[in-house]
């Protein structure tokens, strides 16, 4: 699965030389955390409940239709390499379809990504729906 979506990438260019491509508008380039967000919050210090963590239904569905509606689903978790195998088995073992897992995320939370690309973040509170807009107060560099 890896690499399929790829394709979708526009190439772009200023003043004849090439910048990072973009997707088009209608595709979300999904990063998902997976402890307490797709199933129960483990920590890398307890890797033996890894492989019998329970996975939440509703991250599942939404999960695998916004991959059916043609977005990119990447996993970025805290867990480390050494993890890899179990989550990746985790992962197919209860069906969610992705197209990337990204190891070794920071752990502690109070994320603040800085991006030439735009970003845009939610946070998980317990439930996977469809989004919705809604307008909020944001952090940006001064113009």
């Amino acid at each position: 699965m890896p690499g399929e979506k790829t394709k979708q990438l526009r190439e772009l260019s200023v003043d004849g030389k090439k910048i990072s491509p973009l997707l088009p508008e209608d595709i979300k380039n999904y990063l998902i955390d997976i402890d307490g967000t797709i199933c129960d919050d483990i920590p890398n210090e307890e890797p033996e409940r890894m492989a019998t963590a329970q996975v939440y239904p509703d991250a599942l569905k939404t999960l695998n239709k916004w991959f059916e509606e043609g977005h990119i689903i990447t996993f970025f978790t805290s867990r480390t390499e050494d993890h890899r195998e179990v989550t990746e088995k985790w992962l197919q073992h209860h069906g969610f379809k992705y197209h990337g897992l990204l190891m070794g995320k920071p752990r502690g939370g109070n994320y603040h990504w800085v991006d030439n690309h735009l970003v845009r973040a939610t946070r998980y509170k317990g439930r996977f729906t469809d989004l919705v807009e809604k307008e909020v107060k944001i952090q940006v560099f001064k113009s």
